[in-house]
């Protein structure tokens, strides 16, 4: 009997959808499910007529593998992992591969990788991006992990992976350890800015300018075809399209102001803080929606506290292209924060990351696919061991132009009452990267007055450390000096 090339557990929507796009591709898939009647029904049904193999139970989804065996889990993050990878442990030998493409924390997976290395097997966690449509036709993939399997497995995901420029796939190997989802991890922190970013536009034009939904319809449309081209522009423009066919009403008017989350966004934005890096939008983008979960709250205080009632009077579509100016350049802040916490991952866990590459992995399939994209690849290529996306050529010309715009929105906001969380947040870091004297000295000599946490001087090397008797009653001893 013929072999199948990999197996997958989990045939929920995405699995579903990346096995029918593995066999579309001229790969066998066996696949197995925890309730068995899925893969029967599956078979009679999407799957009929084509070359899956059907398995009802881990043995028989092993036996039917070719070697190396290659099973892929696509079951939900946590517990549910490590079950499998347990079921399937007594039928795999050294050289087979197990590849998690859920959502899992990369802590879990650098944990994983070394659990099944030091059986002789190999691991990898994969970002698999690009939603149920994605999956079907082309995802973003983003493996790492044991760099002893991506021989084995680079053709089956690079010939299912969405393409670009001229058919470059959206996957490449990322590196050890748990970097893949760490990778996605970032990708979901981005998108959760994007959508942030793009909600605040909305809010804006809405709210200061009262253009209808048809307008906004309009005017992402426009968006879509310059600067601004990307999926979610895209389907923002479709969004404000959509009548429900019932009411007649727009959908998105009934559709409730309150946002859910998964947790990767905190997870990106928790992270960050461990390793100290500012990623302040990704931060707010999650903090807005935890406040928009507080509806209840929110709609007695509207009773309660007011706001400014200054009404617009400069001329709008002048205002429409101010605030496409203040949404790109918070998008490019959003990414160059992304890519310095990679770049402080990579270092805390000597992981060797190609940043041009992962930006053209984000290129297609993916949520956060954009033409935006390109001009990062083109960045690092210049630049490998670039800072800072700020500092690029191009970038740094971009925010040049722009920034009068992006003030003008920020400040009509404030003058508004109308939150921008995103939008304002990442022109303060903006502000502050390329600011050269920061209030920071004060700050250190007040940690220095009330805790002796000492400070450096100016016209003294970097690395040493002074401490001032402030009042003349402490003494000479100070703390030990750290950075948490």
């Amino acid at each position: 009997m013929k072999k199948a090339d990999i197996g997958l557990i989990g045939l929920a929507v995405m699995g579903e959808n990346l096995v029918l796009n593995m066999e579309s591709k001229g790969f066998t898939v066996a696949v197995f499910n925890r309730t068995t009647s899925k893969v029967d029904a599956f078979l009679a049904g999407r799957g009929k007529g084509k070359n899956f193999i059907g398995a009802h139970t881990i043995k028989e989804l092993a036996e039917s593998l070719e070697r190396p065996r290659k099973v892929m889990l696509m079951v939900k993050a946590g517990a549910a992992v490590d079950d499998f990878i347990e079921q399937l442990l007594p039928y795999l030998e050294p050289g087979d591969i197990i590849i998690d493409g859920g959502n899992s924390h990369y802590p879990d997976s650098e944990r994983r990788v070394r659990y099944l290395e030091s059986k002789g097997l190999s691991f990898v966690g994969s970002g698999v991006s690009g939603g149920e449509e994605g999956a079907l036709h082309g995802p973003s993939l983003m493996p790492g992990g044991s760099a002893a399997a991506w021989p084995h497995i680079q053709k089956i995901f690079q010939t299912i992976a969405a393409k670009v420029d001229g058919n470059v796939p959206c996957c490449d190997w990322v590196g050890d350890g748990g970097s893949g989802h760490f990778v996605k991890m970032v990708h979901n922190g981005i998108e959760y800015g994007d959508m942030q970013l793009i909600c605040e536009a909305y809010h804006l034009m809405k709210s200061v300018l009262g253009l209808s939904n048809d307008e906004l319809a309009n005017v992402f449309t426009e968006w879509n075809k310059g600067d601004l081209d990307s999926f979610l522009i895209e389907i923002t423009a479709d969004i404000f399209r959509k009548k429900d066919e019932e009411t007649g009403k727009h959908v998105v008017d009934t559709i409730l102001d309150a946002a859910g989350q998964k947790g990767t966004g905190k997870w990106t934005a928790t992270v960050a803080l461990d390793l100290g890096i500012p990623v302040t939008l990704i931060g707010e983008a999650v903090f807005a929606r935890c406040l928009s979960s507080q509806k209840e709250e929110r709609v007695t205080a509207s009773s309660i506290i007011r706001g400014p009632a200054t009404k617009f009077s400069g001329d709008r579509a002048q205002f429409i292209n101010d605030i496409s100016q203040a949404l790109y350049l918070s998008k490019v802040v959003s990414y160059a924060q992304g890519f310095v916490l990679m770049r402080a991952a990579a270092h805390e866990y000597s992981w060797k990351l190609n940043y041009g590459g992962i930006a053209l992995m984000w290129r297609g399939g993916c949520i956060i696919r954009s033409k935006f994209l390109g001009k990062i690849t083109e960045a690092f290529n210049r630049q490998p061991e670039l800072p800072n996306l700020l500092v690029d050529p191009f970038f740094a010309e971009a925010m040049l132009k722009g920034q009068e715009s992006w003030r003008k929105v920020a400040a009509q906001a404030a003058m508004s009452g109308i939150p921008i969380p995103a939008m304002s947040t990442a022109l303060s870091y903006f502000d502050g990267y390329r600011t050269a004297e920061l209030p920071a000295n004060l700050l250190q000599a007040q940690r220095d007055y009330f805790g002796a946490h000492t400070y450096e001087r100016t016209d003294k090397p970097r690395g040493e450390f002074f401490h001032t008797n402030w009042t003349g009653r402490g003494g000479s001893t100070a703390s030990t000096s750290y950075n948490a």
